[in-house]
């Protein structure tokens, strides 16, 4: 009996468009760095956001279904955040190797997760307004936005503004995902839950508040602490509600 092709593909089997999409991607990576470097007065930041956006792109390749051939306009508005955030990663290291970082620097690095936050609001309302809602491009989301959230973690730990404990926050999701790997039933699909949509808002807000250069380290920490309790009892209820139908047939 002849088993189905597998739901995704390798690199040598996406279409040439969307070769030239996540070409277009990496392309403004680099003029965002360099805009950037020059505006901020910072570090070369080129090297550093492209290893960001390989990161990125290749977890879009090993995702991508095999049946799409274009990316769509959600998707690429999706693309665009993570060239943002690829280039927030790298102010994040040049945030650790400077002892007294510039007040543009302090203030580029919220208003560029700002502006990729209003972006993540952006692409849902397209693809609910233009029906091309999919699963790769829900989980594209989802994934930049738990990068987004880690980045903003180390921003805040490379400030010196929050202890390493803040990293928490941002590794809750991996050490799920990992632990999926031990424990099969962990993987199951989860059912839609406004519950996780607005803590995923929270965690955002309250790391962005905390990044400001007029919010006090105390109150960052206060914030950024109330995001941790509340993301750990997102986590223990849906582990739960995993636990409870870890015997229920999947979905194909």
């Amino acid at each position: 009996m002849a088993h189905p092709p597998p739901s995704r593909v390798g690199v040598h089997h996406l279409a040439p468009t969307v070769w030239a999409e996540l070409g277009v991607g990496l392309i403004l990576t680099v003029i965002w760095a360099t805009l950037l470097a020059g505006w901020l007065d910072s570090h070369p930041l080129a090297g550093l956001a492209l290893l960001g956006y390989a990161v990125i792109g290749i977890g879009f390749v090993i995702r991508w279904p095999r049946r799409r051939h274009r990316l769509g306009w959600a998707n690429r508005i999706t693309l665009l955040r993570g060239t943002l955030i690829a280039n927030l990663l790298a102010l994040c290291a040049t945030l650790s190797l400077d002892d007294s970082p510039t007040a543009a620097v302090l203030w580029g690095m919220p208003a560029i997760a700002a502006i990729a936050l209003v972006l993540d609001g952006l692409d849902g309302w397209i693809a609910r307004h233009t029906h091309s809602a999919s699963r790769f491009g829900a989980r594209f989301d989802m994934e930049l936005d738990a990068l987004l959230i880690l980045v903003l973690c180390l921003a805040l730990t490379a400030m010196d503004k929050i202890g390493p404990w803040v990293l928490a926050i941002g590794l809750m999701r991996y050490a799920f995902v990992l632990a999926g790997l031990r424990w099969g039933w962990l993987q199951a699909t989860l059912p839609v839950s406004q519950r996780r949509k607005a803590i995923c808002v929270v965690q955002v807000a309250a790391l962005l508040t905390g990044l400001m250069p007029i919010v006090e380290p105390a109150l960052a920490a206060a914030a950024a602490l109330v995001a941790l309790l509340l993301l750990a009892l997102s986590f223990a209820l849906d582990v739960q509600w995993l636990a409870r139908h870890r015997d229920t047939p999947r979905t194909p």
